[in-house]
């Protein structure tokens, strides 16, 4: 005996809203689907490349463990405005060649005439003092005094320029200033150039650990005063605000985070 079945007929009018749903879920479906990457995309730019130069006290590596006054100041600048950071410290030439190409968004350090048109130009810090400076009993009055002798020069940096293009002063590059006061110790080069700071720190660790005990600097002759600068990349592939990261800065500078950094760092 056979069973009849009465199936329902559907409504062609709920058949066809069942369809257009159908479409409209698998067309959202798609557009998260491909525009998933991009949103994964969005959020790595926003995380700025940040890069410090590496030279103690404004980026210091030790251990492992990054450091140092530029290093701290660009965090706390950053953080506050707002993004999170890759960090790095690195020398100046990398620097100045990843600004250039957009592989570094941010980075604190003096204006660079090959740089010009690759950045943007956010605030001032307090001018620096750079010195050229030999072992105790040497004298250095003027840059006259300096021809034909020998400088250690860290490389990609840029000091002076009228030592820069004298070529009667030689220039022997190296890689960190603790590199430069060894040469110097050893008498290899006659004098070092660069930022005071960071070459008092040089020549202080290097007595302090026991390496060159008798080690004692001459007098300073200053030869330039350089103002280091944030700066950001134009080639930034990043979301950056300049009104943000510039009106920040001076608030950071306002309560005095540098003066303190400074302390810090500079410590006997």
């Amino acid at each position: 005996m056979h069973r009849l079945v009465v199936r329902p007929k559907m409504d062609s009018s709920l058949i066809k809203k069942t369809s257009d749903f159908q479409k409209i879920a698998i067309l959202f479906f798609t557009l998260y689907c491909g525009s998933f990457p991009a949103l994964l995309h969005s959020q790595e730019k926003k995380a700025l490349q940040v890069r410090t130069i590496s030279i103690p006290p404004y980026g210091i590596i030790s251990e492992g463990q990054f450091s140092g006054i530029y290093y701290d100041l660009a965090n706390t600048l950053a953080r506050e405005a707002g993004y999170k950071t890759s960090h790095n410290i690195y020398p100046y030439a990398r620097i100045v060649h990843e600004l250039t190409f957009g592989k570094t968004d941010l980075t604190i350090m003096f204006k660079y005439k090959e740089l010009e048109d690759h950045v943007t130009y956010i605030a001032p810090l307090p001018s620096l003092k750079n010195v050229v400076i030999g072992l105790k009993g040497s004298q250095f009055p003027d840059i006259q005094s300096l021809k034909h002798k020998n400088i250690a020069y860290l490389r990609g940096a840029k000091f002076s320029d009228k030592i820069d293009n004298d070529p009667d002063i030689s220039k022997i590059l190296i890689r960190d200033f603790d590199q430069g006061i060894s040469m110097l110790f050893a008498k290899r080069v006659d004098a070092i150039i660069g930022p005071l700071d960071p070459i008092i720190m040089a020549s202080n660790s290097l007595v302090q650990t026991g390496k060159y005990p008798e080690l004692t600097l001459g007098l300073p002759l200053i030869v330039s005063e350089r103002t280091p600068w944030v700066q950001v990349s134009k080639h930034t592939k990043s979301d950056i605000s300049i009104k943000n990261l510039t009106d920040h800065f001076q608030h950071i500078l306002e309560r005095g985070d540098l003066k303190k950094l400074r302390q810090h760092y500079l410590a006997p």
